[in-house]
């Protein structure tokens, strides 16, 4: 079994070289140690040992898994990073189930993604950039050949063969010409430079982060024939057709999700299960209250599998697995049973489907029969996030083979697959990874002192930990807030890990993977004293173990975690430092700038901001500033649309009002994502770690006394 890299690196002098350049850009603070390699071209035998920023640009993980028919290989997408482009780069590779072969399939410094097999396994299709805008491709599995199969102008998606393998169905979306007014303007004279025309907007939603201010458009399901040819459009109306596709058996319809009601902006929870056949009529086949989404036609075509959510006005709600008859009838819940929102759903045989869930930091996939019977069939799914440690992870099953993505707290996520026994197809990692010395996860689990809460966290000592010694501690605090944090492979905090941090995070209230009830403690209260003081208990654990110094604690987290965090300095001074990233400084002008405002007022508020200023205010880390004494870092990208950068100038003024010690990091051309790319991964934690230890008065004496 071959696990050889598919790309190669410059020499050690000019990828310093390089590194220099990158950061010489922007607000990104250069790591003293690359510094001092640059210089002397040499690493001390320790420092070589210990996980450090360039090693981000080595990092690679799977992202993607697809079974073939007969259940003999796995087609997967091995994604690594391109220091020369600031990129990830996706590619294919082939590896088969028995563990004796696995070897590229498409592999360039071109991306190769959304991956399917046809029914027969004789192609595959995927989408690609390699000539330019990404288009959809066939490849013979036997020779190797390869088609472009579409010339669109918009990126295809969710991409579907049809049973009897002549077509394949997608999602894209479509300019819709609208013109609010008819404005006539006077003609330009030839060779005349005028100023842009206006921009018109009339949708209530006009802005999405990633994308900016959006053009009217609307997304529709087209087939193409799959030897190629003219891409078709089945769908029509102003209305979004999207998600998952499935067709029936005898590939004469299509299964789709969509709010096809006039007042769909207003209804983010909202859609139904609908099929349009090839001649484009469009047929309703659920019509409940709430979100019915990713429809799976079983193999004999009498069932669909699909998900639902209900559309009770709170911020968190559990999505089950139902099934209905193939007519719309008869719908089952066959979760109703499991107190967490399942996904990802596959077709065992006609009386079985599988799907995922997260329970208490780790993903994992079951199986379910059409009586309800549930049983589990692989546990520890994750590791696709390089950044910070989420639940994230991904599989697919035909019959009895199920390959999943899987890493360890030591590793991004690698191939497995299982039959009857667990097989690792890959090691992408060990040329990295294989001689360092990484920051070792342990789990803490305690009560909170508010309310007695359960709540579950882990800490990562620093490398060469010691037992007998009090640390710094770095206390880091996950998005969402209804996401969740796991035992998996973090690149950013085994970072902080080896600059010698104890690494605290935890799932406090609101998080995923603990029930309805536990995620729904934060409604109403988000941020507050409630999720404040889980954070602290386990801060106060860790201190009471003998591990945490008391008077070195440090706090930072992103998104959600960016408002946890700039809530919590106001109300405590117990940390030395904080950096609070892409935060919600106020939500009252949040929810009427950001793109996702018509969703967070009706189920995350009680009522429109106009008419509850005092909840909004209270929630909102403003509230709080004129308590705050902490040194903080606000960093956030320029383009964000999710957490814009006007809350973060609202706090990072408060703050210097206050003549509180601050700093205002601002990130180019960056949207919500601010480590998206490799170099803005590193900055970001440089960045961090640089302003900790600015205000860490044990570590600056021990950097005079090394300087001496």
């Amino acid at each position: 079994m071959s696990f050889t890299r598919n790309h190669r690196y410059p020499s050690v002098k000019k990828r310093y070289a390089m590194w220099a350049a990158l950061f010489s850009v922007g607000a990104l603070a250069m790591p003293a140690t690359v510094l001092a390699s640059n210089e002397t071209e040499s690493f001390t035998t320790d420092s070589e040992h210990y996980f450090k920023s360039e090693d981000i640009f080595n990092l690679e993980y799977v992202s993607e898994v697809q079974v073939s028919p007969n259940g003999k290989h796995i087609a997967y997408v091995r994604r690594s990073n391109d220091i020369m482009s600031d990129s990830s780069r996706a590619n294919v590779w082939l590896a088969s189930v028995d563990g004796k072969s696995n070897r590229p399939l498409l592999s360039s410094k071109k991306n190769y993604y959304s991956i399917r097999w046809s029914p027969d396994g004789s192609r595959l299709a995927y989408l690609s950039n390699e000539e330019g805008k990404p288009q959809l491709y066939v490849r013979w599995m036997d020779t190797g050949q390869t088609a472009l199969v579409t010339n669109v102008t918009s990126s295809p998606s969710n991409i579907t063969w049809s049973p009897d393998g002549k077509h394949i169905a997608f999602t894209m979306s479509v300019d819709a010409k609208e013109k609010p007014l008819d404005v006539k303007m006077p003609k330009k004279p030839d060779g005349a430079k005028w100023s842009p025309s206006f921009q018109y907007i009339t949708k209530a939603r006009y802005q999405a982060d990633g994308r900016g201010i959006l053009e009217p458009a609307y997304t529709h399901v087209f087939v193409v024939p799959s030897d190629g040819g003219t891409a078709r459009q089945l769908t029509s109306g102003n209305y979004h057709h999207n998600g998952r596709l499935s067709f029936s058996p005898d590939s004469d319809k299509i299964y789709f999700s969509a709010n096809r009601s006039d007042n769909w902006e207003y209804e983010p929870v909202e859609g139904d299960i609908f099929s349009v056949d090839m001649m484009g009529n469009i047929a309703q086949l659920t019509n409940d209250k709430g979100l019915e989404s990713s429809p799976v036609v079983s193999p004999d075509g009498k069932h669909i599998a699909y998900a639902r959510r209900d559309d009770e006005k709170v911020m968190y709600k559990n999505s089950y697995l139902y099934v209905m008859k193939s007519d719309g009838t008869d719908a089952q819940n066959l979760t109703k049973d499991i107190d967490n929102s399942v996904s990802n759903f596959h077709w065992k045989d006609n009386k079985h489907v599988y799907f995922q869930q997260s329970v208490r930091g780790l993903a994992q996939v079951d199986v379910v029969s059409l009586s309800g019977s549930v049983k589990a069939v692989v546990k520890g799914l994750g590791g696709t996030t390089l950044g910070r440690p989420y639940v994230f992870g991904t599989y697919h099953a035909v019959g009895d083979v199920v390959a999943y993505t899987k890493g360890r707290t030591d590793r991004p996520a690698d191939l497995y697959v299982t039959t009857r026994n667990e097989r690792q197809l890959t090691a992408l990692n060990e040329d990295v990874l294989g001689h360092k010395q990484l920051g070792e996860v342990k789990e803490i689990v305690y009560s909170s002192s508010i309310d007695g809460e359960e709540i579950q966290g882990w800490y990562i000592l620093p490398p060469n930990y010691d037992s007998s010694k009090t640390y710094p501690l770095i206390l880091e605090i996950h998005g969402g807030p209804n996401l969740a944090y796991g035992p998996v492979f973090t690149a950013e905090l085994q970072r902080m890990a080896a600059e010698g941090y104890v690494v605290f995070y935890d799932n406090h209230r609101g998080s995923t993977g603990y029930g309805e009830r536990f995620a729904l403690l934060l409604q109403g209260k988000y941020s507050s004293e409630y999720d404040f003081s889980d954070h602290m208990s386990g801060v106060d654990a860790l201190i009471e173990k003998g591990i945490a110094d008391p008077n070195r604690l440090f706090i930072t987290g992103g998104s959600a975690g960016g408002i946890a965090s700039a809530y919590a300095i106001g109300l405590t001074n117990r940390f030395k430092a904080a950096v609070v990233a892409k935060p919600v400084i106020n939500w009252l002008s949040k929810v009427l700038s950001a793109d996702s405002g018509l969703y967070q007022i009706p189920f995350q508020f009680p009522g429109k901001p106009w008419d509850n200023v005092e909840h909004y205010w209270k929630r909102s880390p403003l509230s709080l500033v004129g308590n705050v004494t902490t040194p903080t870092m606000l960093i956030t990208g320029v383009d964000d649309k999710r957490t814009p950068m006007s809350e973060t100038e609202q706090f990072y003024q408060a703050l210097k009002i206050q003549k509180v010690d601050s700093v205002l990091v601002r990130v180019p051309e960056s949207p919500h994502g601010i480590a998206s790319k490799p170099s803005r991964m590193i900055g970001k934690v440089e960045n961090i770690l640089a302003w900790f230890k600015k205000f860490d008065s044990a570590q600056s004496q021990n950097t005079q006394v090394e300087a001496q």
